[in-house]
């Protein structure tokens, strides 16, 4: 268990519970950093970011960390099952968990359906704001709704007039504050 260093005070539900420090455990900032660390984890799983969850997954295996950031993951599991669940109810919710827990739990649950890229792109050229936020919001993996975003954008570059690309691009880098780059404009001689 991970406990808080040097007699500080941890809430815990209604009281107050007061721990003195063991020779073997984590500093409280060590005890944070590990907290970031299970949370970055947690969030990739959670929304089917694969290469996310990789990537953290690796730094932990460098670093070391494995039995720090497992413990806190139990602990936000025990948390999150103690607030949704009565207390005679949430032993066997986890049982039931247990049971049926995958053989391979190496990857995540990736929703690539779930990314509407048609329907982002409608909303954005009717000017829909809150159905493109809706939209961003409601996809749990943003990643495949960019990607499908950058595929329906590929798919129409090929449509645009010529010289009507390198003027978007310029205004791009314009107004997102970009080196300036000297490229003619299209309707220049018009």
């Amino acid at each position: 268990m991970l406990r808080v260093p040097d007699g500080e005070e941890r809430r815990e539900g209604m009281g107050v519970v007061v721990t003195e420090e063991l020779v073997d455990e984590l500093p409280a900032e060590a005890v944070e950093e590990a907290k970031g660390r299970a949370a970055t984890l947690l969030l990739a799983f959670r929304h089917g970011n694969q290469l996310a969850f990789d990537h953290a997954l690796d730094r932990l295996l460098e670093e070391h960390v494995e039995r720090e950031v497992t413990t806190l993951l139990a602990w936000i599991a025990a948390e999150a099952v103690r607030k949704a669940y009565a207390p005679e109810v949430g032993d066997r919710v986890l049982r039931a968990m247990a049971r049926r827990a995958p053989g391979d739990t190496g990857g995540v649950h990736v929703d690539e359906d779930g990314a509407d890229a048609a329907r982002l792109i409608e909303a954005v050229a009717a000017g829909e704001v809150a159905e493109v936020r809706g939209l961003v919001a409601a996809t749990p993996d943003t990643t495949f709704l960019l990607g499908g975003l950058l595929q329906g954008v590929a798919m129409m570059l090929p449509l645009l007039p010529e010289g009507e690309l390198a003027e978007i691009t310029a205004e791009l880098r314009r107004r997102h504050g970009a080196a300036p780059v000297s490229v003619p404009e299209a309707r220049a001689g018009v």
